[in-house]
């Protein structure tokens, strides 16, 4: 038995938010200054009160439309997220609650920019043993309420949305291939260091981050991991018709196909309408790119993440 993905969706919320519009809202910064060193025009923000599970929800939808099923009909949810909703319950069991569903296993994955890769690979797991037949696999994260919005070097970085894919049973192969990988020593360079304790918040609640050791080591292992899963298909990165890798900056992009050697035609970009949208930037550009057409049934697609903790994984399929 092996899984395939049947159907596609995202959700971006609100109206698209220019590096203009931030420098109006009294941010130090300027469009030439945002988009010469991450490529970023635009990025969505939540409103206030609208939370992933409400992202999640409207992605979720989608894909099942496009899968042509009923949320009943599912009987696995995973949610990646790194802004869940409460502290329990999980945004997977309140995105159930909101489509309808009963029964079904639902869980969150914590693997920050690599949860939707670390998801899909779960869910496939699951429909391999034979356990589950349908699993709606979703990323979601509303990152605008995590952000400093003071420190300008992270906040025109990140935005948020929402996409979702459906895996189904099938006798054909889909997914190919999948590795993941952490290594918590990393864990200071990209991290949210707070807590809430006795009602209180303790150390610090906002997104931190060191640019420049997260670049270094995302091009190495992105590049790194992208070989691995080609090499347990049997198959040349020339054989990939697409490469989706995490949406963080275009410099990134651009470094990781490099590496690869892959034409940077051959790479799905959002990052410079999106912004960084986490766990959620993997499923918007492949949904984007069913969408227009440019993933045909046929081709194969490398989807492949890399986020704090540090965690990193890829995902090698046929469409």
């Amino acid at each position: 038995m092996f899984s395939r993905i049947t159907g596609v969706g995202s959700y971006l919320p609100g109206q698209a938010v220019s590096n203009d519009d931030l420098a109006g809202r009294g941010i130090a910064t300027s469009d030439e200054w945002i988009v010469s060193r991450t490529g970023i025009r635009f990025r969505h923000l939540a409103e206030e009160g609208e939370t992933s599970s409400d992202l999640a929800l409207q992605a979720s939808r989608r894909a099942l439309l496009a899968a042509g099923l009923e949320a009943s009909d599912v009987d696995l949810i995973v949610v990646a997220t790194s802004t869940p909703d409460y502290i329990f319950p999980s945004t997977a069991c309140l995105l159930q609650s909101k489509l309808g569903n009963h029964g079904a296993t639902a869980f969150d994955v914590q693997a920050v920019c690599s949860g939707f890769v670390y998801g899909l690979t779960i869910a496939d797991k699951f429909i391999r043993s034979g356990s589950h037949r349908r699993a709606l696999v979703v990323g979601a994260e509303v990152f605008s309420h995590i952000l400093d919005w003071s420190d300008r070097g992270t906040c025109v970085l990140f935005g948020d949305g929402a996409g979702a894919v459906v895996l189904e049973a099938s006798e054909r192969p889909g997914i190919l291939a999948t590795a993941l990988h952490a290594d918590g020593a990393h864990h200071d360079i990209l991290s949210v260091p707070g807590s809430v304790c006795g009602g209180k918040v303790t150390g610090d609640p906002f997104l931190r981050m060191d640019g420049q050791a997260v670049f270094k080591f995302a091009v190495r292992v992105l590049a790194e991991v992208a070989g691995e899963c080609c090499e347990a298909a049997g198959v040349s990165p020339s054989d990939i018709d697409w490469l989706i890798p995490h949406q963080a900056n275009t410099r990134i992009l651009e470094a990781t196909a490099k590496r690869m050697k892959m034409p940077m035609d051959k790479v799905v970009v959002t990052v410079d309408r999106h912004g960084n949208t986490s766990a959620a930037s993997v499923p918007l550009a492949l949904d984007e790119a069913v969408r227009d057409g440019r993933i045909r049934a046929g081709q194969k697609i490398m989807l492949e993440g890399v986020g704090g903790g540090f965690t990193w994984g890829a995902v090698l399929l046929e469409f």
